[in-house]
């Protein structure tokens, strides 16, 4: 009996031919290669270049990283007690206002770090809003603290950063099953003694995941330790690189920065240990939160009120006061035009060329799954771990290499060509694909998981190509994620800022850059409605992925996450 033989089963029984490699692992190579291929550049910036690092060591390093550290130490222990405090008080509580502060503490992801504080810096205005109200309760020689201090920057971030621990910690609470809180109570446990000694202990490992992921954030922050200038790694890293133009010194500074972060994660890895905590969860057998009426039902739900007012409303409205000052006058309007374009053109382009990369390899994973196209996955993914400020110094280094060999050529022949990619948005676009390319991979990837391999094995029975199979079966059933993963993408390039401050071409100034811009200048009302922009497109992922989560289809923790912020400093 004759079998046909197919491409997969082709192997070559001799060395006389070698076996072509799958086009689709050689597309996630080429993928790969582009997204992860730049952070090269950090560790060899040391070769050749001992003597400006020594420099720097000597001199910018041990405060920046003194900084840095007390940075993380102070965000990590803030949200762990704002975000796990507020995730165990919508998990074990129901008091007034439940049903809605449960998702609208997710909201604060919407708020990047730099317009909350120069919003902050607004009111501490002699003549901002806040000053004048306390002055009028308090006296008139009342003045608030300090803002552009250690405390201040440590604040403004925990503020913002909250909503990692949680989100993470919300889930693992609900998660746990009633039967071992009731265990615990008939031996003699109070509520409040069961949910210390019981539940937070089974959701270490999800509060210590937010907790990373926060301080991650914090160190890669870059906008708001600038406005209140703290001199943490990111802004000393930006002071390099613009004020003494030593770009291998940037490098190296990032190097250090990338190690440190990744030092911190392992560390928290190490402690956790191999701890996985699970709660016997069944249908039916959820938490129950203990109702709380009265006085202290209203005490519980004033803490995440006046925590929305302060870090959500309260911003807006002043923005929207601000805003419409600016508008009444006409300030600025073709800069702000012409900002809010470059903005959605950016971010457009480096949505549609993210999620088209992201589709690729996870196409690939999907129809020829190998050791070797995850790895291409993990490496493609690097990006996202690594600061904005890293990634615009890493990016920057090949792609003015590519520019001076494309030049050069150019001129042999006699013709005379612009930078190719670091005079125009190109290098922008690369630089955003590097960092955002994990977000729509993993928005893909998570659509693909949920598509049978039955269908594959019909479609492929039936003569349909891989092509074929991409374009009529799985583009249509990835459509979901796939519009997600453009969104994420599209939302996170309008918010950021580090990447676009460094790597900017002339006249390439977008709405983040408008607001840091006339910030520094205490311009508030002209900053108030390119902040108030962004506030909004941020809102839009958030509010869509809580509406699903709350609908019941189902959605990642990390998707939530990464729809509210991630952008703005990585």
């Amino acid at each position: 009996m004759e079998v046909a033989s197919s491409p997969a089963a082709s192997t070559p029984r001799s060395g006389r031919k070698l076996a072509r490699p799958p086009g689709w692992a050689v597309t996630g190579f080429l993928v790969a290669t582009l997204v992860a291929g730049p952070l090269l550049a950090l560790p060899l910036s040391f070769l050749g270049g001992a003597e400006s690092f020594r420099t720097l060591a000597g001199s910018l390093l041990p405060e920046a990283m003194w900084a840095s550290a007390v940075l993380a130490a102070g965000v990590a222990a803030g949200t762990l007690l704002l975000g796990g405090g507020l995730a165990v008080l919508v998990s074990f509580y129901d008091f007034p206002g439940r049903s809605w502060l449960d998702w609208a503490l997710i909201l604060p992801l919407a708020m990047p770090a730099y317009v909350l504080v120069f919003v902050l810096l607004g009111q501490y205005d002699p003549e901002g809003g806040l000053q004048i109200l306390l002055r009028s309760v308090l006296g008139p020689d009342f003045q608030l603290p300090e803002i552009r201090s250690t405390g201040g920057t440590i604040t403004v971030l925990t503020l913002v950063l909250y909503p990692y621990v949680y989100v993470l910690g919300r889930s693992a609470f609900m998660g746990q099953s009633r039967d071992t809180i009731e265990a615990a109570r008939t031996l003699g446990l109070s509520h409040a003694a069961a949910i210390r000694r019981v539940a937070l202990p089974l959701a270490r490992p999800a509060l210590a995941a937010g907790v990373a992921l926060a301080v991650m954030e914090a160190l890669a922050d870059f906008g708001a330790v600038n406005l209140l200038n703290y001199r943490a790694m990111t802004d000393a890293i930006y002071r390099v690189w613009f004020g003494t133009f030593d770009k291998a010194g940037a490098l190296q500074l990032a190097s250090v920065l990338v190690t440190f972060t990744l030092s911190l994660v392992a560390l928290e890895r190490l402690l956790r240990g191999r701890a996985r905590y699970h709660g016997a969860l069944a249908r039916g057998e959820a938490v129950v939160p203990r109702r709380v009426s009265g006085m202290r039902g209203m005490a519980l739900a004033l803490v995440p009120i006046s925590l929305l007012l302060i870090v959500l409303v309260a911003p807006l409205v002043q923005l929207a006061i601000w805003a419409g000052g600016s508008l009444g006058t006409g300030a600025g309007a073709g800069s702000l035009v012409r900002a809010a374009a470059n903005s959605l053109l950016l971010a457009g382009v480096a949505g549609l060329v993210a999620v088209t990369a992201a589709t690729a390899i996870a196409y690939g994973r999907h129809t020829r799954p190998s050791r070797l196209g995850s790895l291409f996955a993990t490496l493609s993914s690097l990006g996202y771990a690594v600061p904005g400020t890293v990634v615009a110094v890493a990016v920057y280094t090949p792609l003015a290499w590519v520019d001076r060999r494309i030049s050069g050529a150019a001129q042999s022949l006699g013709a005379d060509l612009p930078l190719l990619f670091t005079g125009s948005v190109l290098g922008l676009v690369v630089a955003y694909v590097v960092r955002f390319h994990a977000l729509a991979l993993s928005a893909v990837a998570t659509r693909m998981e949920r598509i049978e391999p039955s269908l594959d094995d019909a479609a492929r029975s039936l003569g349909a190509d891989r092509t074929r199979l991409l374009s009529e079966i799985h583009v249509p059933l990835l459509w979901p994620g796939i519009l997600t993963a453009g969104l994420l993408v599209f939302v996170e390039v309008m918010k950021e800022l580090p990447v676009t401050a460094l790597l900017r071409p002339l006249g390439g100034d977008t709405l983040a850059i408008a607001v840091w811009e006339a910030t520094k200048d205490s311009r508030f009302d002209t900053a108030a409605l390119p902040a108030l922009l962004i506030v909004a497109v941020g809102l839009v992922p958030v509010v869509g992925l809580v509406r699903l989560s709350r609908s019941g289809e189902p959605v990642q923790e990390d998707a939530l996450l990464a729809g509210g912020r991630a952008g703005e400093q990585h």
